[in-house]
């Protein structure tokens, strides 16, 4: 059993891995809002840029194709500088025993082919700004450069950029009302349009071409989208499923937007609502660390669980240990070992090291136990063999004697000398035992040959013993014992001489012929005892004991009945009739010796 590589605890706990499809997703879903959002700048920006001819003085206007590939161009910056954000490396598991480097080539293999599909994607989008910069629009009035209003992204494409992995949320309201937050704002007489908030007025732009209205109106809408991404993102935060990571990234693009937007609107209240987000987040982070730790602690015992039972299998006595189900035990908590190192759960690079030393320690002293019980057990079974293959070559030898008794109880020898041999190997094993057992059948099949003939000539002592038999039996009851002896006597020696009987019926006719030999030794003991003067005498002796001990019982029990104590006169009682029994059956036993 060869070890496996010291696992490889993770670097960062938090990571987050993007794939090339949720790109590709969140890339083309925002150029489709973008575009959306400047055609219809287009069409609203159009009646009042028909009506009014642009000053010589101003700068050149700027198409919509223009606008849809500067918005194309911010969208793909944005989500440039998302992805290009390092993501923490995580070393590769032990995924195996003896590839630990397979699984860092896969993963430089994913990671090439990666990057062909993000050069495909950067070559698509250029080709599309081409495009849209090459197609023939008329000329159309457009603000002035410095709001570039069009750069913001709607609220869905910020809503993709901020999450890798998109949870189902309630849209955020967009309004179509753009009068509240027009309010904050004001068109000076030249054009200008400012916004107002707590510090005092801020420049915002110029809308040439078109009426105060249209002007507020314009950066109004602006302010609203993003009012509407900074409410989608708190929807986002409130979400469990998303990472506060993923809200910190979408809140940090929408931050570097509102700072460079030039928009009306209450800008106070879109800075607070980005600072509740700032504050949710720390919360939510600080929620998502109780989780991890919990999570961490869960993870360090169940790992406790693997290393514990790996060190009880390791620490079984070697005579109690089942190598086949405890060696697969081990590799399956080498096997639940390597998945806890596959979750999400990460344990710190301090308690994994140290799980890990214990588990290999034990895992390796049970395959060095393991190692030595086997060894060991091969030279025994070599030893065994060795001394099974002299007990068949004797076997073999005895197989053609014809000294039946003699090579019977050979026979027994060898197969008791069979079963302290020990066990060889099972294949071995097996060989030898079906040399051995064919020898032994070859010698008792000729033996029983013989053994058959000799007892069809026995059959006719059977029938003389049978006959035998009968007379014995017909003894009985003994009622003159010496009369019973001397017939007895008779019958016995007839028995001797009848000779053997098939060994079939032998143990009936000789166990019904000790029945009958022992009920007339039987009633001999008892006239025996029954005239012999020592026992009546003790027989007498307690007689005699016993009928004093009447006596006085008797005694006491007509003083208790005269003190009227019934607790006394039922105890003298018990104890005179327990004598009295004593002393009857005391009787009988002398009337049976003839006193």
């Amino acid at each position: 059993m060869s070890d496996v590589h010291e696992p490889q605890p993770d670097e960062a706990t938090d990571t987050t891995e993007t794939s090339t499809d949720a790109q590709n997703d969140v890339q083309s879903d925002a150029q489709s809002d973008v575009q959306a959002d400047v055609q219809a700048d287009a069409a609203t920006d159009a009646a009042p840029d028909a009506a009014t001819e642009t000053p010589a003085e101003e700068p050149a206007p700027v198409t919509p194709a223009a606008e849809m590939a500067d918005t194309l161009e911010s969208v793909r910056a944005t989500e440039a500088a998302t992805e290009s954000e390092p993501e923490a490396a995580t070393q590769p598991e032990a995924a195996t025993e003896s590839e630990p480097e397979a699984a860092t080539e896969s993963e430089a293999a994913t990671e090439a082919a990666t990057e062909p599909e993000a050069a495909t994607e950067s070559e698509a989008a250029t080709e599309s700004e081409a495009a849209a910069g090459a197609a023939p629009v008329p000329a159309a009035p457009k603000p002035s450069a410095v709001p570039k209003p069009s750069a913001i992204p709607s609220p869905a494409a910020v809503a993709k950029v901020a999450s890798h992995a998109p949870a189902p949320a309630a849209p955020a309201p967009i309004t179509t009302d753009h009068s509240a937050s027009a309010a904050f704002g004001r068109v000076a007489e030249d054009g200008t349009v400012f916004v107002r908030t707590k510090d005092g007025e801020q420049e915002v732009g110029s809308y040439p071409g078109a009426t105060p209205e249209e002007a507020l109106t314009y950066f109004a809408r602006k302010y609203d989208e993003l009012f509407a991404s900074a409410v989608l993102l708190e929807q986002r935060l409130g979400q469990p499923e998303v990472p506060s990571k993923d809200v910190a990234e979408g809140l940090k693009t929408l931050s570097a937007q509102v700072k460079d937007a030039t928009v009306v609107g209450d800008l106070d209240a879109l800075a607070a609502k980005l600072d509740e987000i700032q504050s949710g987040i720390a919360s939510k982070r600080t929620v998502e660390q109780q989780h991890r730790a919990e999570a961490r602690a869960i993870a360090t015992t169940e790992r406790e669980k693997i290393v514990a039972e790996a060190e009880e299998i390791a620490g079984q006595p070697e005579n109690r240990i089942q190598w086949k189900s405890s060696g697969a035990r081990m590799r399956e908590l080498l096997d639940e070992w390597k998945a806890h190192q596959r979750a999400a759960t990460r344990l710190d690079r301090e308690t994994e090291s140290a799980l890990w030393q214990r588990f290999s320690a034990a895992r390796n002293g049970f395959d060095k136990a393991r190692r030595a019980h086997f060894a060991q057990l091969d030279a025994q079974h070599a030893d065994a063999k060795s001394r099974k293959e002299q007990l068949v070559d004797e076997a073999e030898r005895l197989a053609t004697s014809h000294d039946w008794a003699a090579t019977a109880g050979a026979f027994k020898r060898l197969m008791d000398d069979w079963r302290r041999a020990g066990r060889a190997s099972r294949t071995d094993d097996d060989k030898l035992w079906a040399r051995f057992k064919a020898a032994q059948d070859a010698f008792f099949a000729a033996k029983d040959e013989v053994v058959a003939a000799e007892e069809e000539q026995y059959r006719g002592n059977l029938a003389v013993k049978e006959a035998l038999l009968v007379e014995a039996e017909a003894i009985l009851p003994v009622t003159d014992l010496e009369k019973a002896k001397a017939q007895l006597r008779v019958v016995q020696d007839k028995w001797d001489a009848a000779g053997k009987v098939p060994r079939a019926d032998m143990d009936r006719v000789e166990k019904a012929m000790r029945r009958v030999e022992q009920t007339v030794r039987d009633a001999e003991d008892r006239k025996w005892r029954s005239s012999n003067p020592e026992v009546a005498a003790r027989a007498q002796g307690m007689v005699d004991q016993l009928e004093r001990a009447v006596a006085d019982l008797r005694e006491e029990l007509e003083k208790a009945e005269r003190t009227g104590n019934e607790s006394k006169v039922r105890k003298a009682r018990e104890a005179l009739d327990a004598r009295q029994a004593w002393l009857d059956q005391a009787r009988a036993g002398v009337a049976e010796f003839g006193g």
